[in-house]
């Protein structure tokens, strides 16, 4: 599976020779039903190719532009290996699929920059979180939502204690537990054994963890969503002592993660996070109501759009699922609105909520129905 990374929607903002083809579809884990999202991304495809003959491309330059996603189409294995939701871009000068453990609506759009939007809430505050599994001899790594969960490989760190500093069976039966408060906050950790021994064990553990954040580090730079620790409570004042990632929490998964399955961990850990992210939702719409009619608000698209590229909206909430057509000419901060997809259009809400986003604003992508004041989006603005 895939996880999103700042850089990653950066690239796919850049300017790409067009037309840049955007698909989204719900898939399977169970390799039983990877003939069923197999047939589904057929027609996905074919709906691609008669908008691209729409457009006025030839049969021949559709046929070569679809070709990597016809490739695909035919690999039985790829097909095997799906996850939740599957987002495929495609231009002339790039050709990209990512996996993620979240169920996406079918959706095609060819405009002259790919569509993003129905990736927000995997970088959005719309309940992404990372599960971090640790033992002594074993670390696993999760991207949790409501209801997914899948494994990340954590690429370049060691997968045990014994294999990162050659810690032994000996030093592993030390007997510790929790006493006075560590770094961190929690509770410090007391070994008990004999003198330079145990203080070595110690140490060995906090270099393993320290391996630890600066892997998450490269993985997950540039995000804020929270991580939890799952391990013996031992461990997790020595863990707060070498993390450096700004989204662990307080709370964490009590008991021997090796006993325990990605589902279960995943129920355990959502438990915590439900809380933080029905918190941080109710204070977006809180916000937005308490300033609306002073000025700083706004639900309008031809305001929220130019504010948005020229950085000043702080908050955003969008609704996810129905596009807004149309243009905007930041030369004129003028935006044009169309009922329908016209050539060079682009979905404007998915527009504002990416540059919103890659200004450092915060974005709550939400079902049509949630936004405030049935409009297709509602803002704050900075100033």
């Amino acid at each position: 599976m895939n996880v999103l990374r700042k850089a990653d929607i950066e690239k796919l903002m850049s300017s790409h020779e067009g037309p840049c083809v955007s698909v989204f579809m719900p898939t399977h884990r169970g390799a039983s039903e990877s003939r069923q999202d197999q047939i589904r991304f057929k027609n996905l495809l074919r709906e691609a190719e008669e908008s691209l003959l729409q457009s006025g491309l030839r049969p021949p330059q559709v046929n070569e532009l679809l070709e990597p996603a016809q490739r695909l189409l035919k690999d039985a294995s790829f097909w095997k290996q799906q996850i939740d939701g599957l987002a495929l871009f495609l231009c002339q000068d790039m050709f990209q699929y990512l996996r993620f453990p979240h169920r996406f609506e079918e959706l095609v759009v060819i405009t002259g920059r790919f569509h993003v939007k129905p990736l927000l809430p995997l970088f959005s505050g719309d309940k992404q979180f990372y599960l971090l599994a640790l033992s002594q001899n074993q670390v696993r790594l999760f991207q949790g939502s409501r209801y997914t969960v899948a494994e990340i490989d954590l690429e370049g760190v060691p997968d045990s204690l014994a294999e990162s500093v050659g810690y032994d069976e000996r030093e592993k039966q030390l007997q510790l537990h929790t006493g006075s408060p560590g770094a961190g906050g929690g509770r410090g950790a007391i070994f008990h054994g004999h003198g330079e021994g145990t203080d070595n064990a110690k140490d060995k553990i906090l270099e393993y963890f320290r391996q630890i954040d600066k892997g998450l580090q490269q993985l997950l730079k540039d995000e804020n969503a929270p991580l939890v620790l799952a391990g013996v409570e031992y461990l997790f004042p020595i863990y707060r002592e070498a993390n450096t990632c700004p989204g662990l929490v307080d709370d964490g998964v009590t008991g021997n993660p090796e006993k325990l399955s990605a589902e279960d961990l995943h129920a355990q850990a959502w438990a915590i996070v439900a809380p933080l992210f029905n918190k941080a939702e109710r204070d977006a719409f809180e916000k937005y109501r308490k300033f609306a009619g002073t000025g700083k608000t706004s639900r309008g698209v031809r305001k929220i759009v130019p504010a948005a590229y020229h950085g000043r909206v702080e908050l955003l909430i969008v609704a996810v699922g129905v596009q807004q057509w149309g243009t905007f000419d930041p030369v004129r901060n003028v935006v044009q609105l169309h009922r329908e997809a016209q050539p060079g259009d682009a979905d404007l809400l998915d527009f504002a909520a990416i540059q919103t986003y890659m200004q450092g604003g915060d974005v709550y992508a939400v079902k049509p129905n949630h936004v405030p004041d049935d409009a297709p989006l509602a803002a704050v603005f900075r100033y």
